[in-house]
């Protein structure tokens, strides 16, 4: 495959499981490193599309109201599920609030995946987090969990 063409799909790729969950981006890094020639390139699309598609999340969490996904929680979440996302929400919330420590979360949970990135993000919106810093954290962090994941496969 062509260097544009990786970009292309690796970006895409990218996108899309930054807005669906079953798609594995962490997969594709691991194959692309296997294949070798074009892992740069797949692991800088691969976290320029998440960061766009996390973007996407954080734009609609800051000029939402959030009250269709209010619903569709209340509608889909047992007790047990609702409680579980409360205590994640509220201490990112406050931590998101606080100068000094929104940045080191969202790059850690861009890097590490704890706490998870789309809760960061839908957090990192409501928080007034701004948009650059959340972007460029997480694309950082991103980049780094990406080439973590293909490096052992392209040094083999």
């Amino acid at each position: 495959m062509s260097s544009l063409a990786e970009a292309v799909v690796a970006l895409g790729y990218g996108l899309a499981s930054a807005l669906v969950p079953i798609v594995n981006t962490e997969a594709y890094a691991v194959v692309a490193g296997h294949r070798g020639g074009h892992a740069l390139i797949a692991v800088l699309a691969l976290g320029l599309g998440q960061t766009a598609g996390k973007l996407l999340l954080f734009e609609a969490a800051r000029h939402g109201t959030g009250r269709l996904a209010q619903k569709l929680a209340q509608r889909n979440r047992s007790g047990r599920a609702a409680a579980r996302a409360a205590r994640w929400a509220e201490p990112i919330r406050r931590w998101l609030s606080r100068r000094r420590t929104a940045l080191p979360t969202v790059l850690v949970s861009a890097t590490l995946g704890v706490p998870p990135l789309a809760v960061v993000s839908v957090a990192a919106g409501t928080a007034g987090l701004r948009r650059w810093e959340f972007a460029g954290s997480c694309l950082l962090g991103r980049l780094i969990r990406f080439a973590l994941l293909a490096l052992p496969g392209a040094l083999a």
